[in-house]
């Protein structure tokens, strides 16, 4: 008996048909990257609110140790030698020993204002983060206290040429707490703001960093769409949209309705060009 062999063959496919799934392959890859480009700075803001969280922890057990009341901005009985932060620095090191808790996800470049041991000063760049070389080893990180938060000590009218004394909360047991910053996101150590103080001119340019000079550009950071995530006097942290900083009651004398508020007169084309269309409030 005869037997018939089917041939079998193989077919591959066809350079048509390679085009249409790599261009179908390419579509949905196009459909999800803005969906997982938006969970991944969701994530990174989750994070980021972590550490803040974990920041008023610190906080509260410093002021719980200290009678209520925040450092003076001067270490060892002088305000000599403690620059570039290190008056909040050392005293917070004993109780922040997870380094990923001074930084923020979204910052990654560096900026140093002090040389290295070797005498070396990085060339300036735009930053989302600072460094500071000194004698604690050199720290960095993404965040920054509110300066008027400081106890500053008796017989003093001013503290590291700010001033006068009562501008200056000292404690957490005020009125109004959920609106007085203690820590918030920066591009240096920290700040000093004003009522006054004009908006950053551009989203990632070096602000200025003399004192008195506008020190709200140090804390307006355009990290987490447009707005940033702010530590409260009540324990309590939220994102607050950088327009918004100009409503928070950052010292005692702080006009809240100031001149860059709506009840102040600000118009839309005040702001800087990468801030006007930027939400008000969130």
């Amino acid at each position: 008996m005869n037997r018939q062999v089917a041939k079998i063959t193989r077919r591959g496919f066809t350079l048509i048909e390679l085009l249409v799934v790599i261009a179908i392959i390419a579509l949905l890859l196009a459909i999800l990257m803005p969906a997982l480009q938006r969970v991944r700075r969701q994530a990174r803001g989750v994070v980021c609110k972590s550490n803040l969280h974990q920041w008023g922890l610190v906080f509260a057990l410093y002021t719980q140790d200290n009678d209520g009341y925040f450092y003076s901005g001067h270490l060892h009985g002088s305000s000599t030698g403690m620059g570039s932060g290190e008056w909040w620095r050392e005293c917070m090191w004993p109780l922040t020993k997870d380094k990923k808790m001074w930084l923020c996800p979204t910052a990654v470049k560096y900026r140093s204002v002090s040389p290295d041991s070797a005498g070396r000063r990085p060339a300036a760049t735009p930053f989302d983060a600072w460094r500071a070389d000194d004698s604690t080893g050199g720290d960095e990180g993404s965040y920054a206290p509110n300066g008027w938060m400081c106890n500053v000590p008796a017989g003093l009218d001013t503290l590291w040429s700010r001033g006068p004394a009562e501008y200056f909360w000292r404690t957490t047991q005020v009125r109004g707490t959920a609106d007085i910053p203690v820590f918030t996101e920066s591009w240096w150590v920290d700040g000093w703001p004003r009522e006054t103080d004009n908006p950053p001119e551009l989203g990632d340019s070096t602000p200025v960093l003399g004192p008195n000079n506008h020190e709200m550009q140090r804390l307006c950071v355009n990290r987490h769409g447009g707005a940033q995530f702010c530590l409260f006097a009540d324990g309590s942290v939220r994102k607050v949209a950088l327009k918004q900083l100009w409503t928070l009651k950052w010292n005692r004398q702080f006009d809240t309705n100031g001149p860059w508020t709506k009840p102040g007169g600000v118009q839309p084309n005040d702001w800087p060009q990468w801030m006007a269309g930027m939400k008000d409030a969130y």
